[in-house]
């Protein structure tokens, strides 16, 4: 199996998996995982866990408002 590479800009992808969640919230596993929840950004293929960005970015637009 091959292991997944990482990039450092992570404010350019469409997904990121939890660990780039969590950087780009500048938060815990389990906060991330309830913003990601909460936004409806929950991606799953096979038994990855992808969280759509835009998504999470528009959640929280709105939160903050």
């Amino acid at each position: 199996m091959n292991a997944t590479r990482k990039t450092e800009n992570v404010r350019e992808k469409r997904t990121v998996d939890t660990t780039g969640l969590q950087e780009m919230l500048s938060s815990g596993r389990k906060t991330a995982v309830e913003i990601g929840t909460a936004a409806g950004a929950r991606i799953q293929v096979g038994r990855r866990v992808l969280w759509n960005v835009k998504k999470v970015q528009q959640y929280l637009d709105a939160v903050s408002e």
